[in-house]
């Protein structure tokens, strides 16, 4: 078993629960399209590209390195998994991955269906995705994992 999600001690309160913890514990929406006992994977709410899907470990781990190896080999499987979902379901050229860590501060991996380098430039996101396009979008990758 992998550590349970962990809040921070700062000057003798705790640190609130992380965007995704919220999201993954169900206080707030999530267009899931993956989810076991260490990690849950839903889409972008500003994609990048159409099927962009965030890979999230459900221990608040904020900083990629700190990641334990039974869990980070968890999370490199399944990756390939929804890489492969995402490339038979878009047809990209490519299936990007980018672990960056700045915009929330729990580990998450960027799975992005991309056709060149600048699909990966996070100035580009839909900051105005259109919910039916993201509910498609789910649909189409639950689809390809065999997922309801």
């Amino acid at each position: 078993m992998y550590p349970p999600a962990r809040r921070t001690p700062c000057n003798g309160t705790l640190i609130m629960p992380t965007l995704f913890t919220r999201i993954i514990q169900g206080e707030l929406p999530g267009r899931f399209v993956w989810k076991d006992e260490h990690c849950v994977a839903f889409l972008s709410i500003e994609p990048l590209r159409p099927g962009h899907t965030l890979l999230v470990p459900r221990a608040e781990i904020d900083h990629w390195i700190d990641v334990p190896d039974p869990l980070h080999a968890h999370l490199a499987q399944v990756a390939r998994r929804l890489g492969a979902a995402l490339q038979s379901a878009f047809q990209p050229a490519k299936v990007g991955v980018m672990i960056a860590g700045l915009e929330v501060r729990h580990v998450h991996w960027h799975l992005i269906p991309i056709h060149e380098l600048g699909d990966l430039n996070f100035a580009r996101a839909d900051k105005h995705a259109k919910p039916a396009d993201l509910d498609a979008a789910a649909a189409l990758l639950r689809a390809e994992l065999g997922r309801p």
